[in-house]
């Protein structure tokens, strides 16, 4: 193997030298970055929420239309659930007012999927579910 021009031969790995002390650390702010109140202290309340919510978007963000998908699917779930409770209330002599309640709070709060078929599915369920509500008197 050719030497590289300019440097010198490697030789033996010697084991790194302490730094700065025994409790020295190796992150500092400088402290007129750091926002003090008017007692000196610094706000950790504010930097653990900031952090929390830089975290939480960069989560919604990588996998924000899964979330977005679950929800809707469980609320499309939970709308055909209602409409079956519906057909047996139907049966059964007729839909209460509470039942018909339920319904079209269901429908009037359906998430948007990302996904543009579950989408369409889930709308076409709510507008079910209200045509269903308003056929029997709710609205």
């Amino acid at each position: 193997m050719d030497p590289i021009d300019g440097l010198p031969p490697a030789g033996p790995i010697a084991p790194a030298a302490p730094r700065r002390g025994a409790g020295g650390g190796g992150f500092r702010v400088a402290a007129e970055t750091v926002a003090r109140p008017a007692d000196g202290l610094v706000e950790t309340d504010s930097v653990a929420e900031t952090a929390m919510a830089g975290l939480l978007a960069l989560q919604e963000g990588s996998d924000g239309g899964a979330v977005r998908d679950r929800n809707a699917r469980r609320r499309g779930h939970d709308l055909l659930a209602e409409l079956a409770a519906l057909q047996r209330d139907l049966l059964a002599g007729g839909p209460g007012q509470a039942r018909l309640a339920r319904l079209l709070d269901l429908a009037d709060a359906v998430p948007l999927a990302a996904d543009p078929r579950l989408r369409d599915a889930v709308a076409a369920i709510a507008l079910r579910a209200q045509v269903e509500a308003a056929r029997y008197g709710a609205g």
